[in-house]
C-alpha cells in the first residue's frame, strides 16, 4: 500500500468517525469543513470497500448498524496509533510542545480532567499554559500565541476549526441578596433597566453580544471574571455566567431560560496540521464525552 492510499484510507476514516460521532451528515460535514455530498460518498465507498453496511439513514437522521459500532471502534484505535506515529517524529524533530489557551479563573472542572489524561497519553510532551481575560475569547489564538484553546463560544469563527466538547446553560449572576436571586428561572425581559457588565470597545462582537444578552448595555467596563465578581458584589451589577461554575456563595446564579447555552469548546486554526493538536482535541473530546 502506498503512502498516499494510506492517507486516504486515514482520512475517509475520520470522515466515519466525525458521522458516527455526529450522527447527523450535515453536522459532520461541518466539522470537518467540507460540503455534504463528498462525505456521503466517501461514506457510500467506505461501506462497499468493507462490504457492510455501516450507517441507517433515515428522515429521523443517522444511527451505527452493529457493524458500524464495530468500526467506530477500530477506526478510534486505529487513528489514535497514527497520531501517536506524528507525535513521535514530531517529538524526535524536537516539537514536542504545545501551548494551550484558556479563560482565566473559568472553574471548569473538565480541564482538571483532561490535564490528567493528557498527561497520561503524552508524558513527554511539555505543555504550556496561557490564560487570558474576558477580551479575547480565542486566547491568544489569532495572535499566534497559542496552538490550541480551550475556551467558550460563541465568537467569530472566520479562519478557524472549532470542536464542540459540552453545552453548559446560563443563568443570570445576581448578589444573594437581589429580589431576583430569590426566583427560580428568569426571561430577559425580567432584567430590562438593569445594569450588566460590558466587555472593552474591540472585543469580539459576537461574544460581547451573546454575554448581554443581544442588546446594547450600560454598566461597567470588565476584563477578567473577577472584575465581574466585584462588579456585581459591590454595586448589584447583573451578569451572566455558565450553570454549575463555582461563584462566591454571596451571588447567585438564577437559570435564564431564553438564552442559548454556552459551548465549551477546543479550537485552532483552520488547516494547522500539527499532531499534538490533534491529539489535543481527540484527548479533549474523549473526556468530555465521558
Amino acid at each position: 500500500m502506498g503512502v498516499s492510499s494510506l492517507v486516504m484510507e486515514l482520512r475517509t476514516l475520520r470522515y466515519f468517525v466525525a458521522v458516527a460521532e455526529e450522527l447527523h451528515f450535515g453536522r459532520a460535514a461541518a466539522r470537518l469543513h467540507m460540503s455534504q455530498p463528498p462525505l456521503s460518498r466517501a461514506i457510500k465507498q467506505l461501506e462497499a470497500d468493507v462490504g457492510a453496511v455501516l450507517l441507517h439513514r433515515s428522515a429521523a437522521g443517522v444511527a451505527l448498524t452493529p457493524a458500524g459500532a464495530v468500526l467506530l471502534d477500530e477506526a478510534r484505535i486505529l487513528l489514535g496509533r497514527a497520531d501517536r506515529v506524528r507525535e513521535r517524529v514530531a517529538a524526535e524533530a524536537g516539537a514536542a510542545s504545545i501551548t494551550v489557551g484558556i479563560l482565566a479563573d473559568s472553574a471548569d472542572r473538565g480541564t482538571t480532567r483532561l490535564a490528567a489524561a493528557y498527561r497520561r497519553r503524552h508524558p513527554g510532551v511539555e505543555v504550556r499554559v496561557r490564560e487570558t481575560g474576558l477580551t479575547d475569547p480565542t486566547c491568544g489564538l489569532r495572535a499566534g500565541l497559542v496552538d490550541v484553546a480551550l475556551t467558550l463560544g460563541p465568537f467569530d469563527e472566520t479562519g478557524l476549526t472549532v470542536r464542540e466538547l459540552r453545552v453548559d446553560p446560563v443563568g443570570a449572576v445576581l448578589r444573594a441578596d437581589d429580589p431576583l436571586a430569590r426566583r427560580d428561572r428568569l426571561e430577559l425581559a425580567d432584567l430590562a433597566g438593569r445594569r450588566w457588565f460590558r466587555f472593552p470597545d474591540g472585543t469580539d462582537p459576537v461574544w460581547r453580544s451573546y454575554w448581554s444578552g443581544g442588546e446594547a448595555r450600560e454598566g461597567p467596563v470588565v476584563r477578567a471574571v473577577q472584575e465581574c465578581v466585584q462588579a456585581v458584589l459591590w454595586n448589584g451589577t447583573v451578569g451572566m455566567a455558565p450553570l454549575g461554575h463555582a461563584l462566591p456563595e454571596e451571588l447567585a446564579v438564577v437559570p435564564l431560560v431564553d438564552m442559548a447555552p454556552t459551548r465549551v469548546v477546543a479550537v485552532w486554526k483552520e488547516g494547522d496540521t500539527n499532531p499534538l493538536i490533534r491529539s489535543f482535541v481527540r484527548i479533549a473530546s474523549a473526556v468530555y464525552r465521558d
